[in-house]
């Protein structure tokens, strides 16, 4: 039998390869059907940039199969970073007391214990979610710019977690398709509305804050 040593914050552990038992994260092994947890998501080496959904590790960037990099591109910085100004600086402004938080950022978006998620933007209203760690609950805002090697995490996983765990707006930023998806869970709506990189855009957890996509130069 071949073995790999496989390391996961100071244990090593010994597993068997080429069985089918196992998946990779960051070149790390996990185990199939095991159902992890935030405590092993904390044993993790510092710095991994990994995501828990329903028990099960992904990496939040894959390697991307034509550049072979595993970091977010110019574009998507450049969007998390406008982003994250407008929303803080509406909220200073108007003398707002919810908290605007760019990644790394750790949500428990859920009190399963087997939720915990980085995303691009939380906005959180409610002082009481927030901890040392991060935040311990859903956050009432989030926004997620889509990462090409791996929109499923975006348009699928977590678009049915933010929806579940009560988050009340959610928006997909896809640089690569011109698109913004504006989910608005709070009020029931059945669909997306469908903007492009070209339109205003108007957060629904507030009366008057719109953000002009078209303003944000991504060139």
């Amino acid at each position: 039998m071949n073995e790999t040593a496989v390391r996961i914050d100071d244990e090593v552990m010994k597993v068997e390869t080429g069985s089918g038992r196992y998946y990779y994260v960051y070149g790390m092994q996990f185990e199939k059907g095991k159902s992890y947890t935030h405590e092993d998501y904390m044993k993790l080496p510092e710095g991994l940039r990994v995501e828990l959904i329903d028990g099960v590790f992904y990496e939040l960037y894959p390697e991307d199969p034509i550049t072979g990099m595993a970091a977010p591109k110019r574009a998507h910085q450049e969007l998390a970073g406008e982003l994250f100004y407008r929303i803080r600086r509406y909220i200073e402004e108007n003398g707002g007391s919810c908290r605007v938080y760019p990644a790394p950022f750790a949500v428990r978006v859920k009190t399963d214990n087997k939720n915990t998620v980085e995303p691009d933007i939380s906005v959180i209203c409610d002082p009481s979610k927030l901890t040392d760690e991060g935040c311990m609950g859903a956050p009432d805002w989030i926004i997620e710019i889509v990462s090409p090697s791996n929109p499923g995490n975006d348009y699928i996983r977590k678009l049915n977690l933010y929806r579940e765990a009560g988050v009340r707006e959610y928006w997909i930023v896809d640089p690569d398709k011109n698109k913004v998806s504006v989910y608005e869970f709070e009020k029931g709506a059945p669909a997306p509305k469908e903007f492009t990189f070209k339109d205003k855009v108007k957060a629904s957890i507030y009366d008057d804050l719109v953000i002009d996509f078209s303003a944000i130069d991504l060139e």
